[in-house]
């Protein structure tokens, strides 16, 4: 396999492996775990929300939400921008994809962050100042491309990259740290690391991006993601599942749902699907916990690893572009001249 087939497998891995969390939480998104096991059991597979769903009402089984489209909207703006990230073009972007799922009559709709941030910009904020309250998940559930695009060294240059995609809405140094280590795990993945290598890294990105954005009180990324991983490792699923819930936390506070997905992780041994399914069934942001976790796993196991069954019943999705997008992203990650050993398994980061 050449090192551009190797690495379109494990970026493919990401973006649908985050599709397949996505989807398989978004009927259960908001709800305990108590109320998940009422309404549907365990989830294993693409359910159809019930009726009155604060959020997923109406959407068909295997529907995807807004945390696999702004994940594939910033790859298509970090391509267009070039170089130098075009925040303005990101928050209309934005403002767009908002008006059109309104359109489609979807009730998902922008986060609390990037709400905040677009009512700012739109009272005359700067478009790279919006985000300096933005400390929730947003940045961090769309950010893998960020990890395709970019090779983790030089660390300052990658993590860089990822606090100027947060800077219109989640220019905080917990969300960035949060986007940092996700996007850290992606990037190990696609370079050929396993998610040990890349959970490693990503405590490493959380740690040195700490320092960036505006600053905000709450507990260390990095520190609780290796924390959340310890608090799970060898511990069954069901334990370890109590203890994500009651300890880690499972709300859209970065500093509860990027540590969860590392958690998850853990316990699904690095296995997108089960990464998927775990995450489904936690309660709380189900479907961003389940993208962020089954995107990174699939970052290191590649597209060629997902359930090609699921894939085949996902909603809302147009694979051909997303492997146009990967394609792109890949080129732009070899184009600066940061191509490893990745075509013969090594791992390159």
């Amino acid at each position: 396999m050449s090192d551009n087939e190797f690495e379109m497998n494990r970026a493919m891995g990401a973006l649908v492996g985050g599709a397949l969390g996505d989807a398989l939480g978004m009927p259960t998104q908001l709800l305990s775990p108590v109320r998940i096991a009422e309404l549907y059991g365990h989830v294993e597979d693409f359910v159809t929300p019930f009726a009155d769903h604060p959020v997923s009402k109406g959407l068909l089984a295997g529907s995807i939400t807004d945390d696999t489209e702004q994940a594939l909207l910033l790859g298509r703006i970090l391509i267009e921008s070039g170089d130098r990230f075009d925040h303005a073009r990101w928050v209309n972007a934005l403002l767009d994809w908002e008006r059109e799922v309104k359109a489609r009559g979807s009730y998902d709709l922008l986060g609390p962050s990037t709400k905040r941030a677009i009512d700012a910009i739109n009272n005359g904020v700067p478009a790279e100042e919006g985000g300096r309250s933005g400390d929730t998940n947003g940045a961090a559930m769309r950010i893998a491309p960020v990890g395709i695009m970019m090779s983790l060294e030089p660390l300052d240059a990658f993590v860089a990259k990822v606090a100027e995609t947060c800077r219109a809405t989640h220019n905080t140094s917990i969300a960035i740290a949060s986007a940092a280590a996700v996007a850290a795990a992606v990037s190990r993945g696609v370079a050929g690391g396993d998610w040990r290598a890349a959970s490693d890294s990503a405590v490493a990105a959380a740690r040195r991006a700490a320092t960036l954005g505006h600053w905000v009180t709450g507990g260390d990324i990095a520190a609780r993601i290796a924390w959340a991983q310890d608090l799970v490792r060898g511990k069954v699923k069901r334990d370890a599942t109590r203890l994500i819930v009651d300890l880690v936390g499972t709300g859209v506070a970065s500093q509860e749902s990027v540590p969860a997905a590392f958690a998850v992780l853990q316990v699904a041994d690095g296995d997108p699907w089960q990464a998927a399914i775990i995450s489904a069934n936690l309660g709380g942001d189900t479907d961003t916990i389940g993208a962020i976790a089954a995107g990174m796993a699939g970052a290191c196991t590649g597209f060629s690893h997902l359930p090609q069954d699921r894939i085949a019943d996902l909603k809302g999705i147009d694979m051909a572009q997303v492997r146009a997008l990967a394609t792109d992203l890949v080129a732009a990650r070899m184009s600066n001249g940061r191509v490893g050993n990745a075509g013969s398994g090594k791992d390159a980061a």
